[in-house]
């Protein structure tokens, strides 16, 4: 088991009042502080299974729900029958959800507990590396509605994050990779010399879950002071889309081939193409982050990336304008990320095909 190698919790001023990040080492191996109160739990089938002996009081508990933790289940329809199963359980307004899983298990927590009796309170422990790092924090949940992904959802925060890296400990590569995209995002909005200092470590987190702790605690304190000043999503704390309206598409255009993280750092490496082919951005840049970028999802590159669908998906973004796209690229001399708005002509769809061609 890992000890903590940094400050014990990082405080998160929300509209909804603050609440803590806590990163709580032994939680697993004592999870009795996830029993106080009146908790109703939503629990990914995965952890479940992996941590069956560890959460055996929290498995056991009359009001436990097991779901399958898919993309196909963060819709409307999936948090239909998880409220049918609250109302069943007799949830009041005093009472708590507590999410444990990954960003798919908080995304529906966060939307449930948002419209729950016009809202309860809910804690998360989020299990993956992508959900430690980058998602426990800002209070944002999205679902799906048919193909439309991330299209309905709620700003909601959580009253208390538990984080425990023991949880990484059985995450297979892709998820590892999936965090460290998320982790490299964030680094990157941060500054230059924040993702080379990611970048120069990635070997290192491969092979040792252990070096991650520092910077999911740094991506987390970089956020912060993002989503404190823009949590509604309405002006700076845009940038944190980089990678994301390309990522998007690419998990759409491959069925979900492409791990969430993963996608994302094939989207910011799009990005970075696109960007210099429009002459956003020095090549250099590019090259720079690219080295780091293309290690991460080196084992997906082979993966068939279709031009339209990937194309159609980009259109449906949320960030677009009614004749725009509305992109997070790097720009200038300093990489800063931006949103930039670029009409999708046949210019752009040019670019965009050589871009998905330069990822295999």
């Amino acid at each position: 088991m890992v000890d903590s190698l940094v400050p014990n919790s990082i405080s998160i001023q929300s509209h909804r009042g603050k609440y803590e990040v806590a990163f709580t080492p032994h939680l697993l191996t004592d999870p009795s502080r996830l029993l106080e109160g009146e908790p109703h739990f939503i629990i990914d089938r995965k952890i479940a299974d992996l941590y069956t002996d560890q959460l055996r009081t929290v498995l056991q508990h009359q009001n436990t729900i097991i779901i399958e933790a898919t993309e196909q289940n963060k819709s409307l329809e999936s948090a239909g029958r998880i409220i049918s199963t609250l109302v069943e359980q007799k949830t009041r307004r005093n009472h708590h959800l507590v999410a444990i899983g990954g960003g798919i298990v908080q995304d529906l927590t966060c939307f449930i507990a948002s419209t729950l009796l016009r809202g309860i309170s809910w804690q998360l422990v989020p299990t993956t590396l992508l959900a430690q790092a980058d998602s426990c924090i800002g209070s944002k949940s999205s679902i799906n509605v048919g193909d439309a992904k991330n299209i309905v959802g709620t700003f909601y925060p959580p009253t208390k994050v538990f984080i425990d890296q023991n949880f990484l400990q059985t995450l297979h590569d892709s998820e590892i990779r999936s965090g460290i995209g998320e982790i490299l995002k964030v680094h990157a909005i941060d500054s230059a010399e924040s993702f080379n200092h990611v970048a120069e470590s990635l070997q290192k987190m491969h092979a040792n879950v252990d070096e991650l702790q520092p910077f999911i605690y740094s991506a987390l304190a970089i956020k912060k002071r993002f989503i404190e000043v823009d949590e509604f999503d309405q002006g700076i704390r845009n940038i944190f889309n980089f990678g994301h309206s390309f990522g998007h598409a690419i998990e759409s255009a491959t069925n979900f081939g492409v791990p969430h993280g993963v996608a994302v750092t094939m989207g910011m490496d799009v990005a970075c193409q696109i960007s210099t082919k429009r002459n956003l951005l020095p090549v250099q840049h590019a090259e720079r982050m690219r080295r780091a970028l293309r290690e991460n999802y080196l084992p997906f590159s082979h993966v068939d990336i279709p031009l339209d669908p990937t194309m159609s998906a980009l259109l449906k973004d949320k960030k677009n304008s009614s004749t725009e796209l509305g992109l997070i690229l790097p720009v200038g001399d300093a990489a800063s990320i931006e949103r930039v708005m670029i009409s999708p002509d046949q210019q752009f769809v040019s670019q965009l095909r050589e871009s998905l061609a330069e990822l295999a």
